[in-house]
């Protein structure tokens, strides 16, 4: 088995398993990234999800003012391209990690390239929350953090997994894009060593790695999610 490997993924052989081109530090960088990004986008992203839901129209501390300062900076945010992100927010990146490349580098932005699509994701699941159930909660006296933590996320909890699930594949798939500024990782392993290389040994376990993350991640989300739908009811 080792020796047809080796006869048919010799670059993939070559790269080794260590050092700066291994696999195994390909795959840490694509998890260090994506774990640590997860992370501080969530946070970010629950933050502005719900505040969003809260000041809007129809929220329970309605306020046009703070609903279009989120609004709109989730909009902005999402609508720059992540490539172009890279580039403007070097100088933002240097006062923070001291860098403009490598893995810590690329986690602002990620986190900010990350956040604003988790906002939205969290802000139609909290919405998708019966209304009834927060009126309820109202009349009983209720402050604005029990209605938040006890009926707003403990309701859509279900739903914030599967959100969650698929904003992380989607931040798998922004590591790629961080290769740009050196952060390493499957997605760059793919490019540098393989595709420019014309190394397609490399690019094909490089990418059926990437897709056995995800499914895991998949998987991982599907069941939390099922868990804690069956466990609402």
């Amino acid at each position: 088995m080792i020796s047809w490997f080796s006869k048919y993924f010799p670059n993939v052989v070559q790269l080794g398993w260590s050092g700066d081109a291994g696999w195994g530090t390909s795959i840490f960088q694509t998890l260090f990234m994506t774990f640590w990004s997860a992370i501080f986008g969530g946070i970010l992203g629950i933050i502005f999800g719900v505040i969003l839901v809260l000041t809007n129209e129809d929220g329970i501390r309605p306020n046009k003012f703070w609903f279009n300062v989120c609004d709109k900076i989730v909009s902005i945010f999402r609508a720059v391209p992540f490539v172009i992100m890279l580039a403007f927010i070097a100088p933002v990146t240097q006062k923070i990690v001291g860098t403009q490349i490598g893995m810590k580098a690329a986690l602002i932005p990620l986190t900010l390239g990350v956040f604003p699509f988790y906002a939205r994701q969290v802000q139609v699941a909290l919405e998708s929350v019966d209304q009834g159930k927060i009126e309820a909660a109202q009349s009983l006296g209720a402050t604005v953090k029990d209605i938040i933590f006890d009926v707003y996320l403990s309701e859509s909890r279900s739903e914030l997994v599967r959100v969650s699930t698929v904003t992380i594949i989607s931040l798998i798939g922004l590591t790629a894009m961080a290769g740009a500024i050196g952060a390493g990782g499957l997605g760059n392993t793919a490019i540098a060593y393989g595709y420019n290389r014309f190394d397609n040994d490399v690019t094909l376990v490089a990418t059926v790695l990437v897709i056995i993350l995800i499914f895991i991640v998949q998987i991982v989300g599907d069941f939390f999610a099922k868990r804690l739908n069956h466990q609402s009811r």
